[in-house]
């Protein structure tokens, strides 16, 4: 790990170059890259830049540019840093602005008006939270949710979170096929089942651009493609937004409030339907998946992996990130996350919400809450314009097909990871949208429009019930101390002033020349067999280096206030799931 470039002031001789040497090469830096060393002032009187070899016995020297200057050149360089990692967290938001989401906002605004703008920000505060688990999960262990159940759990638990998780899988797809096929019908008059075969061509997208386990170069394009149906979702949100006459701004302001809206009648029911919405199994899949081509691309770039055509083929379940790699990629990762989701993800279910209350609210004939998607098309055509209407229906276009791309994706990372499938990608991506797309053809068929409500509810209700399950596992891993390690070791090669570099022990690159460092966030390695998972023993880092000296960990598990909050949130959420649960089979219904 290269030591950040420090630079000194060096007073001047008369004949301009520094005092207590010569200038240095062409660039006045060893590398050639460094300030110049010609003598000159550089605006600074009675000062040059001094030659890093002449700085001091410690080979450094003082960076002495104003600090402004030094202010903007780091902004600017973690600017660009940051854009290297957009895509991740762009992707991810498309599974909080699915057609189901849609339907809630709309049914909750036209009910309580802005009310339950509250919901919807304390639900995408709920999703951020557990997005985060879940890239750090990806990130520290190099594999995907679905990987790690495989991994660690007992096979007959791995097997029956894998059929839980196929459920969830079609029951989310369920709604971005239904909301396609809708949105078809809609503008191009396309027959229903018809528009759900045509939502088979975003296989073929991911079949073509995605490749998450090869070039990074390809995974970013094909991040770039969903972004733009992302961005095409934004825009017609943002005109269907400022179209909307609103009476008073500060009513909308205060919706963000919690208020008695929330807790009253079916404000409540509302609002878990809002959450049973927004924070869906497969998005959590997703989450802890789209980290590594990052992480592997650092690592690959300095050599710390080397992948096979055999890596290649079974989703690189051997390689383990390096800490110099999540350490350059973990907290834009994070970050990049959640600016996703507060802006992109919160900003479309804010503004559905927004324009349903401000055009729906106070409607009687077709009553709203009981409306489905055709009839909400019919009720902005209505009472605001044809336009506005149109516009509604291409968002629902835009993100049903980004939202598909993004299923099918979790259910390709659901099947490979549980299974080990050993059959060529293309067909495991192939078979994984026919299982998902197959129900959603022959309810179409059999039921026609009038089942398509009914539909999207029933995939509600599994959904809720399957997001305790999905998430327990996710507690569990990123709360343990022997899964989330990450093994150290010292750098011989230390700078003159004694600082140490630790880079990754991996099994690429084993170096045990060096005794280990001792530091209070570094873990000793377990040696009792219930710690050593006997499924992955082959892959284990040995315990002891060529010194017989114990290897060191940096513990990337959660702190014991992470873990209280994820299991309350978790308590939280599945009460509230449970409770939407028990009032569907009491006969309340709110059309999703």
């Amino acid at each position: 790990m290269s030591s950040s470039v420090q630079y000194k002031k060096v007073p001047k001789s008369m004949d301009g170059v520094p005092s207590g040497g010569t200038s240095g090469g062409t660039n006045g830096s060893p590398n050639g890259n460094g300030p110049s060393g010609d003598g000159t002032s550089n605006g600074s009187p009675g000062y040059a830049w001094a030659n890093p070899s002449e700085a001091d016995a410690a080979g450094h020297i003082i960076d002495t540019r104003p600090q402004y200057i030094k202010t903007i050149q780091n902004s600017i360089r973690i600017l660009k840093k940051y854009a290297r990692f957009v895509g991740p967290g762009l992707m991810v938001s498309v599974s909080y602005m699915d057609p189901g989401n849609f339907s809630t906002a709309v049914a909750a605004g036209s009910a309580h008006r802005y009310k339950l703008l509250f919901s919807v920000l304390v639900t995408n505060i709920l999703a951020a939270f557990w997005q985060c688990l879940c890239a750090k999960l990806g990130a520290v262990t190099g594999l995907d949710l679905a990987q790690n159940c495989r991994k660690h759990l007992p096979p007959n638990l791995n097997l029956l979170l894998y059929i839980l998780a196929e459920v969830a899988i079609i029951a989310t797809d369920l709604a971005e096929v239904v909301g396609t096929a809708i949105s078809l019908n809609i503008l191009f008059k396309v027959p229903l089942p018809l528009g759900v075969i045509l939502t088979v061509i975003d296989v073929l997208v991911v079949l073509i651009a995605y490749r998450p386990n090869g070039s990074l170069k390809l995974v970013r394009w094909f991040e770039a493609f969903v972004s733009l149906l992302v961005f095409a979702t934004v825009v017609c949100f943002a005109i269907e937004l400022f179209s909307v006459h609103i009476e008073s701004v500060g009513d909308v302001f205060k919706g963000f409030l919690p208020s008695k809206a929330v807790f009253e009648g079916d404000g409540l029911y509302l609002s878990l339907a809002i959450l049973g919405a927004t924070v869906m199994p497969h998005s959590l899949y997703l989450g802890s998946g789209v980290v590594q081509p990052r992480l592997r691309d650092y690592d690959i770039k300095e050599g710390n992996y080397h992948p096979s055509q055999n890596d290649e083929d079974n989703n690189h379940d051997n390689y383990k990130p390096s800490i110099d790699a999540i350490h350059d990629t973990l907290n834009y990762t994070v970050a990049e996350l959640l600016v996703s989701l507060f802006t992109v993800a919160l900003f479309v279910n804010c503004s559905i919400l927004i324009v349903s209350g401000a055009t729906l609210y106070g409607v009687t004939s077709n009553n709203a809450q009981e409306a489905d998607l055709f009839t909400i098309y019919n009720l902005l055509s209505d009472t605001l314009s044809k336009t506005a209407g149109t516009i509604f229906v291409l968002a629902l276009l835009f993100s049903g097909q980004s939202a598909g791309i993004v299923c099918t994706l979790s259910g390709q990372m659901v099947s490979e990871g549980f299974l080990n499938w050993t059959v060529a990608p293309a067909l495991r991506r192939a078979l994984t949208r026919v299982v998902a797309i197959t129900p959603c053809l022959i309810l179409v068929l059999v039921a026609g429009r009038n089942g398509l409500s009914g539909a999207l509810n029933a995939s509600q209700v599994v959904l809720s019930l399957l997001l305790p399950f999905v998430s327990a596992p996710l507690i569990y891993f990123t709360s343990n101390k022997h899964i989330m390690k990450v093994p150290l070791t010292i750098d011989c090669s230390q700078d003159s002033s004694n600082s140490f570099t630790l880079q990754d022990l991996s099994l690429n690159n084993v170096d045990s020349s060096s005794p280990a460092p001792t530091d209070s966030t570094l873990l000793p390695q377990e040696t009792g067999d219930d710690e050593v998972d006997t499924n992955s023993r082959n892959n284990e880092v040995p315990l002891t280096n060529n010194n017989n000296e114990p290897i060191q960990y940096k513990d990337f598990s959660n702190s014991i206030p992470t873990t209280i909050i994820a299991v309350a949130v978790w308590l939280f959420i599945s009460g509230l799931n449970f409770y939407l649960l028990i009032s569907f089979s009491s006969g309340q219904d709110v059309h999703l």
